[in-house]
């Protein structure tokens, strides 16, 4: 171990992004403390858990007493973020807020981090999913007022094992699930998109903090095309069916959603000749800082081994079924 062991406050580390970050924390020789309600799972086996609601006074009344080499900031929650960078403003040594680049401004072009942001949400304001995008832009603005050394991490599409979007999952499980028979897509054009493996953003994440890095960084994958993606998910899949190609606006008008959630083909945005707030980010500085990538086979492969672990015809899942997709693939041959 090249670097001296670091006192590390997550702010949550129960749920993915921050339970990883504990994890891979800890695994590096650190000193790790997760403060979290603990409804959303059990900190990683040697972390410590600090139990605290951030929405009630006091939250981080058990913590603010103390000297942090680091902090880390995961929420999207403007009060949260705010408070909880002011409350320790004094006694930390380097911030870390995770963000997203759904922060900037949707352009069609490539987007660097001295691109302009979104309008941010009212201070304070209490946003649901609609309201991301904005609510990042104000979680960035007032960490900085507190932290003006922060690192900001814009992260682009986070894949991997225990991703809870089942954006990336879709595909793999759809592949596997249609092997020789037909499988529906959607036409070119499509957005293109950017995958970053949860454990190459972490692991990159944690030497960032070690190194004291500061500013924005774009931490993307490399940009594909929506194709790219469905054949590489073929391939792990050993899917040898025909594609179906339907229209992004058929597939609209059909009831198909995209991006994420209810009767969603993950990942998917129709090209409508609009700007995107996907699929544009400049990886320049990330992989400047050291940020790596492994291949997205090997991402995809670990993704359907948990799949077929929990069940590929499982109950409950949200995106497009199977039994709908066939519906539409006849609709499409009558």
């Amino acid at each position: 171990m090249t670097h001296r062991p670091l006192k590390i406050l997550i702010l949550g580390g129960t749920a993915w992004l921050g339970a990883l970050t504990a994890r891979t924390a800890m695994t590096r020789g650190h000193d790790v403390t997760c403060l979290a309600r603990g409804v959303s799972g059990a900190v990683p086996e040697g972390a410590h858990l600090v139990v605290s609601d951030r929405d009630q006074p006091g939250a981080y009344r058990q913590v603010a007493n103390r000297d942090w080499d680091a902090v880390v900031e995961v929420s999207w929650q403007p009060r949260h973020v705010r408070e909880a960078a002011e409350a320790l403003a004094v006694r930390v040594g380097h911030w870390t807020y995770v963000s997203s680049v759904a922060a900037y401004l949707p352009v069609r072009h490539v987007i660097d981090e001295d691109a302009p942001l979104r309008e941010p949400a009212a201070v304070d304001e209490r946003v649901d999913g609609s309201r991301y995008d904005a609510a990042k832009s104000r979680c960035e603005a007032d960490t900085l007022v507190a932290h003006p050394d922060a690192m900001v991490v814009r992260a682009g599409v986070i894949a991997g094992p225990d991703d809870p979007t089942d954006r990336t999952a879709y595909w793999v499980r759809r592949a596997a699930q249609a092997g020789d028979g037909p499988m529906l897509v959607p036409a070119e054009p499509a957005v293109p998109v950017q995958i970053i493996d949860v454990r190459d953003l972490v692991e990159w994440m944690v030497e960032a903090i070690e190194a004291g890095v500061t500013g924005p960084v774009n931490a993307v994958g490399a940009r594909m095309s929506m194709r790219t993606l469905i054949d590489a998910a073929r391939d792990v899949a050993c899917a040898t069916g025909p594609l179906v190609e339907a229209p992004g606006p058929w597939l609209l008008d059909h009831g198909v959603r995209e991006w994420k959630g209810q009767s969603s083909m993950g990942l998917w945005v129709d090209d409508k000749g609009e700007p995107a707030r996907c699929g544009y980010h400049s990886d320049r500085r990330y992989t400047g800082l050291g940020g790596r990538r492994r291949a997205l086979a090997d991402t995809l492969s670990d993704v359907l081994a948990q799949e077929r672990a929990l069940g590929l015809d499982r109950e409950g899942l949200a995106p497009l079924s199977r039994g709908r997709e066939l519906e539409l693939i006849a609709q499409l041959a009558g």
